[in-house]
């Protein structure tokens, strides 16, 4: 049997998640928008028709799509200076090369800026499938990106782990029917979250060592 390891990116691999909320704040301010609190939970992990209803609810703007696309260039140009890896990263990685598992990553970013960061921290020879929420129907929380990440490694869902660091991506982990291990950024899971996971963990680090018990 074939097992798998899902992860998504920005905020769980690369310490990128910061940098999406700084442009987000940006573009808010040159509008004169507040942005409520709400926003970073609610944006975090989605991408495309979803992300954009969002934009427009909490920007007070009919179509998002032109700030969508302002907040990827600004992102992308950011993350052309460096890309923060978030400590742990190749000793996961390594963990599940060295436990056969096949490796993918699922993210609302663009394939594009997965590769660049992958190719950046030089990482992309661990992963066997790359997977942009582009790619699929429905964005985050729907399991859309995960259900195509399980199959493009050969896996079935429930025999992949999933990794995330946002409410959204933990629900779609959940709703795809993996095991999710939340590894928290820049919110801690509520109770409702929680019951999602199979483990809350500190760091990548603290899962690999979680997970070499029950592996």
């Amino acid at each position: 049997m074939t097992k798998g390891a899902i992860f998504d990116m920005d905020g769980l691999l690369f310490d990128t998640e910061q940098v999406f909320q700084k442009n987000w704040q940006k573009i808010a301010d040159e509008m004169g928008v507040v942005l409520d609190p709400e926003f970073r939970s609610t944006i975090c992990g989605t991408n495309g028709a979803l992300m954009n209803s969002i934009i427009e609810r909490f920007y007070h703007v009919e179509d998002g799509q032109p700030i969508q696309e302002a907040v990827y260039r600004m992102v992308h140009e950011d993350l052309e200076k460096e890309v923060p890896e978030k400590p742990g990263l190749r000793e996961i990685l390594k963990f599940f090369r060295d436990h056969g598992y096949r490796i993918a990553v699922a993210s609302s970013s663009t394939k594009e800026q997965i590769r660049h960061n992958l190719d950046s921290a030089g990482v992309a020879e661990y992963f066997d499938a790359l997977v942009s929420g582009k790619e699929v129907a429905h964005g985050k929380p729907a399991p859309d990106v995960f259900l195509k990440a399980a199959a493009d490694i050969g896996c079935a869902p429930e025999d992949c782990y999933v990794f995330e660091d946002a409410f959204n991506g933990v629900k779609a982990g959940h709703a795809a029917g993996s095991k999710v291990i939340m590894i928290p950024d820049m919110l801690q899971p509520t109770d409702e979250i929680r019951a999602l996971t199979a483990h809350v963990c500190s760091s990548l680090l603290e899962a690999a060592e979680v997970l070499a018990k029950e592996i």
